[in-house]
């Protein structure tokens, strides 16, 4: 049975294992990033285990703007209580727990979260061959974004949050 709850830090490398199965060694998050998200936004990195076995996780912190840019990936700040945007810097699944409906389990935690603490829209970037997987999820593509992450073209995705 899936249960989702906040990342901890002894989960650190089977995070990294599933965030480089996930993304390219340009676009993928370092140790010590993931470190630092883990001690800094512990209430919106959330992990699924599978019998305390790690199969995915989401990440992202609080943020003013309708859009993620580029510092986003470079430095993580504490959630901030009025920020009226929940981004996703990452949202990875264990290879072999593809297509199993998790990746979307965890938007939802995420977007509970988010409502909980009275954010008005997740915020995402991704590639174009993920767009269809976010539309389904309820996010709106909102045209290409002004990041130039790992060199990659990104798409803005954004879901309204109602309470």
């Amino acid at each position: 049975m899936i249960q989702i709850a906040p990342a901890t830090p002894d989960q650190l490398d089977a995070l990294m294992r599933i965030e480089r199965a996930g993304f390219t060694p340009a676009e993928a998050a370092t140790v010590p990033s993931m470190t630092t998200r883990i001690a800094t936004i512990p209430d919106t990195f959330l992990v699924a285990t599978d019998a305390q076995a790690v199969v995915g996780f989401i990440v992202g912190p609080a943020y003013t703007k309708r859009y993620l840019d580029d510092a986003l990936y470079a430095r993580t700040h504490p959630n901030q209580p009025d920020a009226p945007y929940q981004t996703v810097l990452s949202l990875a699944v264990a290879p072999t727990r593809r297509g199993q409906g998790l990746g979307s389990q965890l938007l939802t935690a995420l977007a509970d979260v988010a409502r909980a603490q009275g954010r008005r829209a997740m915020t995402l970037t991704c590639l174009a061959a993920l767009v269809p997987f976010y539309t389904r999820n309820g996010f709106v593509n909102e045209g290409r974004s002004a990041s130039t992450h790992a060199g990659e073209v990104w798409y803005n995705l954004v879901q309204t949050l109602h309470a």
